[in-house]
């Protein structure tokens, strides 16, 4: 059976970290160069969720501090507007449709209603699981959400040697001790009332004690948090922080549809309370983190990377109040959204030395933007090349780490997948199981692609003649003339796709 070929997460970091300082791909392949990795990655933080990022009111220290050590990519995208297909995403580089993962895994019953597998296949390959083939130890503390429930595997079985876990089998973050099987004991997250508010000291207590094991060879680690999301409630002492704040939703500082969803919020004061005091929380455990780095002397040696999994959660989602008030910054909408405010999140990165201070870049970039070159540039084993990659891709002959040092104009649409409950794949054929539906999204990608080859030719065809009447011909002029200059929205790729 063929293996999916992960386009690594690692390799996207690492890719960017070369280009940002325009250092040569040789330098880094070198044994001794192996850098640590550490992926930090939030729940439902918005696009503006930062002091750094222009929120008036949240008080993020050490965030800051990430992104002026590091840069900023303010055009990050998210390859879903929900947890579990943008988590897929990261972990295996490819579009989260290739998998039938488009909504968050729930219930083995509403997962069939939705025409969705109970969990990422185990078979697929990782960024865990390719990093630690390469000498690389590796751990992920926190949020899974990549299946659980009866018979989901464990992160073990995606290339992590030590896990602690929420919305995941295996051991439970916050558990010293693994329950016996059987033994109806409480998960931690079941027994304190203020576990999610504690929860990102846990992580960050978990990824320390893993990174000073582990200090003398490189390591991977997903500290991966369980907030901004809700239900939020932070202790008596987080909260005290924002006693005497008082928000106001016509602040400048929120993009205009943010000031306007803001104003129909039930009681803005003590939701932004809630919610800032969980986020500052959030950006301590962070700084404990950073400081940790400094104090074990691998600062230099260890990447950062921290992003969102989406965009900020909605108050009107019966138990998302408090977390209902996470900035988008200037964007519009919010998870589970295509608009920008759901999919485009934080890319922040740093490594110190080797990647530009204090930069805030434009360049747009989506989790599956690294590719099988980059990973041979950096010395690493590729695996076999599988369906969907070139092989040219793979020799390093074409797309090499250099082009991402250029600022180019993008010349085809952005895709994004994103799918209501209830709709089933077409798939044709008698092939059953995951074949039947990666065959399917293929098809669906080909004749895709074929429609926007015939906008383009049929864009070109009209605008030679600008006569053209209105009606069909007119609506086919515009829709070659959007895709030609990369500007196409859903509902236009949508109707294009359906030609």
């Amino acid at each position: 059976m063929r293996r999916n070929t992960p386009l690594s997460l690692t390799a996207l970091t690492l890719a960017l970290a070369l280009a940002s300082a325009g250092l040569p791909a040789a330098r880094a392949a070198a044994p001794a160069a192996k850098p640590n990795v550490i992926f930090i990655l939030t729940d439902d933080q918005g696009w503006g969720d930062a002091r750094f990022a222009g929120h008036p009111y949240v008080k993020t220290p050490n965030l800051d501090r990430l992104a002026a050590e590091g840069t900023w990519f303010k055009q990050f995208y998210v390859a879903a507007t929900v947890c579990s297909p943008s988590r897929c995403a990261f972990m295996t580089s490819h579009c989260p449709a290739r998998h039938e993962i488009h909504g968050h895994f729930a219930d083995h019953a509403l997962n069939a209603a939705r025409h969705m597998p109970d969990w990422l296949d185990p078979s697929t390959v990782t960024v865990a699981q390719l990093l630690r083939g390469e000498g690389y130890a590796t751990a992920h503390f926190g949020k899974w959400h990549l299946g659980n429930g009866a018979g989901a595997p464990a992160p073990c079985e995606y290339g992590f040697d030590v896990s602690r876990v929420v919305n995941g089998n295996g051991p439970a973050l916050g558990e010293k001790e693994p329950a016996p099987a059987g033994a109806g004991k409480k998960r931690p997250e079941q027994a304190d009332p203020y576990f999610r508010a504690k929860s990102t000291a846990m992580i960050v207590d978990a990824t320390i004690e893993f990174i000073t094991a582990h200090k003398d060879r490189p390591f991977y680690v997903n500290a991966w948090t369980l907030l901004p999301h809700a239900p939020l409630k932070p202790t008596p002492e987080q909260l005290a922080v924002y006693e005497g704040l008082a928000p106001r939703a016509d602040d400048p500082a929120f993009g205009a549809w943010m000031r306007k969803y803001l104003a129909e919020a039930k009681d803005l004061k003590s939701q932004m309370q809630v919610f800032c005091a969980s986020l500052t929380d959030l950006d301590t455990q962070v700084g404990r983190l950073l400081r940790a780095l400094d104090a074990l002397g691998l600062s230099e040696r260890t990447i950062v990377f921290f992003s969102s999994d989406n965009g900020p959660e909605d108050y009107r989602i019966g138990n998302a109040a408090n977390a209902g008030v996470g900035s988008a910054g200037p964007l519009r909408a919010r998870k589970r959204s295509m608009y920008e405010g759901g999919i485009r999140t934080f890319g922040l990165v740093r490594w110190p030395g080797r990647v530009a201070r204090r930069r805030g870049c434009e360049r747009h970039l989506a989790r599956q933007a690294a590719r099988p070159a980059d990973i041979a540039s950096l010395g690493m084993a590729l695996p076999r090349v599988g369906r969907g990659i070139p092989a040219a891709d793979a020799r390093g002959s074409r797309r090499p780490v250099e082009a991402l040092r250029e600022s180019r104009r993008r010349r085809r649409p952005a895709f994004q997948h994103s799918r209501g409950p209830g709709r089933a794949p077409r798939r044709r054929g008698r092939a059953s199981g995951r074949r039947r539906g990666a065959r399917g999204q293929g098809a669906r990608m080909a004749a895709i692609a074929a429609a926007e080859r015939g906008a383009r030719r049929r864009g070109r065809d009209a605008r030679a003649d600008r006569r053209t009447a209105p009606g069909r011909e007119g609506e086919e002029r515009r829709a070659g003339e959007t895709l030609r200059d990369g500007a196409l929205n859903r509902e236009e790729f949508l109707s294009v796709g359906a030609r």
